[in-house]
């Protein structure tokens, strides 16, 4: 079995950022971990180089995999928060070296992300159980926690701890829970730690975590995105051919303002609109159990008519929701049957139907010219 001391000799092998001195002179290594033969390892670097030190990146994960004992290896290219301080220019908006055209995932027949124009809508919370919902009617469903900066998936589904190699593939195994197959950049890196990268890291992260996952065979891969417009809706929608986009919001029109901004930015990009969620639609009193709309009535509704995008359904304002929530207890699966497990079901019921029959077809996001 490989040591730390192995992988730490493999890697002096390989030069660092300068391209003169090795990796483990340079002050670029940020860590190492080994367990059952796999290796994680991390390496720092000024953002602005991503493209440019991909190749060192793939040197020094080529070292780890020789090494005897070995069974897998990830190395993963970081930033330091000193490093990453300052505004990105413009030519970073261009995902580093990739071609502007989606290309399908493998053994994945449709990628749905779930998004949101504003933050604190609910937005993971309905991506996690719209997953379950689509798994309790018969399809084979994954989740990517695509929000590098506030990934929500481990604590939402109850999972910890670092994902394995898979079998016989150079790809990650991705974590499991009631059926679903789950990846986040939560479980690679330490809880609470800050994730403080710029455009180029978070499209190489979002690739990898798209690319190199043994996803297969999948029939949806719902999308956690993070809320607004920026370098991960544009990486995902040249990356791969998104099936369509749910929209979140409350109703208040706050929020729907920024819906708005979403379900444009999604058709600027030729992605289809599968609908709108209202989630923190109405509370209702469990002492008296009278209706109440906190956040405003229907707006979502409202907007969606006004689009002419579906509206897919309403999400109460539950503390049953969020207990089960904070507990990694998706109410789908550990309240099924109840009207709050059913709300996400008839939503799930919604776009599996539009998969299904086919929404109207995603052409390849333009590519983007700047500068």
């Amino acid at each position: 079995m490989a040591t730390r001391e192995d992988v730490i000799k493999a890697l002096s092998t390989v030069l660092g950022p300068d391209g003169k001195t090795p990796l483990t002179e340079s002050d670029s290594i940020s860590g190492v971990t080994l367990r059952d033969g796999k290796v994680f390892a991390a390496i720092s670097i000024d953002p602005k180089r991503a493209r440019e030190l991909e190749p060192m990146r793939a040197k020094a994960e080529a070292a780890i995999k020789a090494l005897p004992g070995v069974i897998g290896a990830v190395v993963t290219l970081t930033a330091q928060a000193e490093r990453a301080a300052g505004p990105a220019s413009a030519k970073e908006t261009t995902p580093a070296g990739r071609a502007s055209t989606a290309t399908a995932l493998p053994g994945v027949k449709h990628i749905v992300a779930v998004a949101s124009g504003k933050g604190g809508v609910g937005k993971s919370t309905v991506a996690c159980n719209l997953a379950v919902a689509l798994g309790k009617l018969g399809l084979k469903v994954g989740l990517l926690d695509a929000d590098l900066f506030g990934p929500s998936a481990p604590r939402l589904f109850g999972l910890s701890g670092r994902p394995n190699m898979a079998e016989g593939a150079e790809k990650l195994e991705p974590m499991r829970s009631e059926g679903v197959k789950v990846m986040s950049i939560g479980f690679l890196v330490e809880e609470g730690a800050p994730i403080v990268w710029r455009g180029p890291m978070v499209m190489s992260a979002i690739t990898q975590l798209l690319r190199e996952v043994a996803w297969a065979p999948l029939d949806v891969l719902v999308v956690d995105m993070p809320p607004g417009t920026g370098d991960t809706q544009l990486t995902m929608a040249q990356n791969v051919p998104l099936a369509g986009a749910v929209i979140v919001s409350t109703p208040q029109d706050l929020a729907l303002i920024d819906a708005r901004r979403g379900i444009a930015m999604f058709k600027q990009v030729h992605v289809p609109i599968l609908g709108i969620v209202e989630n923190m639609s109405y509370f209702v009193c469990p002492h008296c159990g009278g209706r109440t709309e906190i956040f405003a009535h229907a707006g979502a509704r409202k907007e969606a008519e006004q689009l002419g995008v579906p509206f897919l359904g309403e999400i109460p304002l539950d503390a049953e929701i969020r207990a089960h929530s904070d507990d990694g207890k998706p109410v789908v699966a550990s309240m099924a049957g109840s009207p709050q497990a059913e709300a996400y079901m008839e939503i799930a019921r919604a776009v599996a139907a539009t998969l299904e029959t086919g929404a109207p077809g995603a052409k390849p996001a333009p590519r983007m010219r700047i500068g």
